[in-house]
């Protein structure tokens, strides 16, 4: 079993989705409560409620934002919704955890950061592989310099998803594209590793309704050193990532931003640490035990990623899809 709740927050859930599932999975795993559940269908609701044996099932999310009895509030829809329903639930008081990436854009997010600030209350990007313990291993080493002079990173995410043109990953109107719904991954990773890019070059592959399939990029960092990255809805790929350093590398095996396991290669081939994840679920637990920590702690920010920074990711992200030509209909011209 997961360690015990740090701050004992009462969750609610915000939609049914398939991601919603997994994470109320780990949350039990983790034996944290689960208060109250909320969906657009009073039906759903309650058939998600009594899936996972919550108390309370409510037929919108203003009804959930009201409940009196939910302390901290997981966003699990789509991301072009997330901004609508996190600063809904901040305005009632709620902490949050929104589901990557944390808005369509950075222009968005900043918004978040704001109204949570106003309110006094937490706004966190649910970037779930942050936390994961073999992630925290890996940042632990290369602090303690073992991999030498870091000069690059590559890592993918390229998934054989449905080429329907309804579906939302190929919707424009709804955040469609490989970028946000994938790329955010290796680019999230690259920048906790690296630090934010001082260069940005992309290039994409475009389908039929106009969103983004293929995304590669290469990011020089102000250390000099350069990160690849790689996602793909169209195409299923070894998903594993590499850190280069003069003295070792680091090799995650597939799938990299899943519990997995990795070695530490000395330039000569010795291998200095094999590390091997034994985690209960799916991992997204730990993501929410440290939200937990942070409210017990009377902070509002986490420091393993700060909303600032993930504000600067969608920035870059944001970037990224003008030199690719990727706007969202739902897009103001300030966004």
């Amino acid at each position: 079993m997961t360690r015990p709740s740090a701050a004992g927050l009462r969750w609610g859930i915000l939609a049914t989705g398939g991601i919603a599932h997994a994470f109320t999975n780990d949350l039990r795993t983790a034996g944290l409560e689960v208060a109250a559940v909320g969906s657009r269908r009073l039906e759903a609701a309650q058939e998600f409620a009594a899936r996972f044996d919550i108390p309370r099932a409510h037929g919108s999310y203003e009804e959930l934002a009201a409940d009196a009895e939910v302390d901290i509030v997981y966003i699990a829809t789509p991301h072009p919704a997330h901004a609508e329903n996190a600063l809904l639930m901040i305005a009632h008081g709620k902490h949050v955890l929104i589901e990557k990436p944390i808005t369509l854009n950075a222009a968005e997010a900043t918004a978040i950061r704001d109204a949570a600030a106003t309110q006094g209350v937490l706004a966190m990007e649910a970037m779930w592989t942050r936390y994961l313990p073999h992630m925290v291993r890996i940042r632990e080493i290369v602090a303690a310099g073992t991999l030498g002079d870091i000069r690059s990173l590559s890592a993918d995410h390229t998934q054989h998803l449905p080429t329907d043109p309804g579906h939302r990953l190929n919707d424009p109107a709804l955040g469609g594209g490989a970028l946000l719904d994938l790329g955010i991954y290796p680019v999230s990773f690259a920048w906790d590793i690296l630090g934010a890019p001082a260069a940005v070059s992309v290039s994409a592959l475009v389908g039929e309704t106009g969103v983004d399939t293929e995304v590669a990029s290469t990011f020089t960092h102000s250390s000099g050193a350069i990160s690849t990255t790689l996602s793909s809805s169209r195409t299923a790929g070894p998903n594993r990532a590499y850190i280069l350093g003069t003295e070792a590398r680091i090799e995650i095996d597939t799938v990299w931003y899943m519990p997995t396991s990795f070695r530490v290669i000395a330039h000569d081939g010795t291998v200095l640490e094999e590390y091997t994840s034994e985690v209960e679920g799916r991992g997204m637990q730990f993501q929410a035990l440290a939200a937990e920590e942070i409210v017990a702690d009377g902070r509002r920010d986490s420091e393993l990623l700060p909303i600032d920074e993930s504000i600067a990711i969608m920035a870059t992200l944001d970037e990224m899809r003008r030199t690719i030509g990727i706007r969202y209909p739902t897009e103001t011209d300030n966004a």
